[in-house]
């Protein structure tokens, strides 16, 4: 049987500091660099067929961060991108050293149409952010996730 839509695995790290505050990872590369609210999303990655959905979230927020999470995983509600891909995510709470961040990096043809490529990171930064803050800057597709954590968690 094959799968109908891509889907992607992923976590959302939060801690309770000043209240409720979410992880979310900034997109490297030059399309992302000057765009900020709107832009931010859960460490995550593409699962391949038949592959265990939280082996690649974990996975995917380590090769994205540099980071290990540890603690009980609880499964938030998929969501769905405007593409079809449907995003299947864990929320773990987890106080993280953000200073070992380091990304994965991607390799694209910089400028382009210039024959030149060039490595960007997957990730160039990641930040833990309030939820009125992470609601202005997740992606909208992914504020569900931030509703439902904060419905569980606040």
């Amino acid at each position: 049987m094959t799968r109908s839509s891509p889907i992607s695995a992923g976590l959302l790290a939060f801690h309770r500091r000043n209240g409720l505050e979410v992880l979310l990872a900034h997109p490297g590369g030059p399309f992302w660099a000057k765009k900020d609210a709107g832009a931010w999303t859960i460490p995550k990655g593409l699962a391949a067929p038949g592959a265990d959905l939280i082996e690649t979230a974990r996975r995917e927020f380590t090769e994205e961060t540099n980071l290990v999470p540890m603690g009980e995983l609880i499964e938030l509600s998929p969501v769905v991108q405007k593409s079809g891909k449907i995003v299947h995510a864990w929320t773990v709470e987890a106080d993280l050293d953000l200073t070992q961040f380091a990304s994965n990096t991607f390799e694209i043809e910089w400028p382009p149409k210039s024959g030149r490529r060039q490595a960007f990171p997957e990730i160039d930064r990641i930040a833990y952010f309030s939820m009125p803050a992470a609601m202005q800057r997740i992606l909208t597709y992914q504020r569900p996730l931030l509703i439902e954590l904060e419905r569980r968690f606040a």
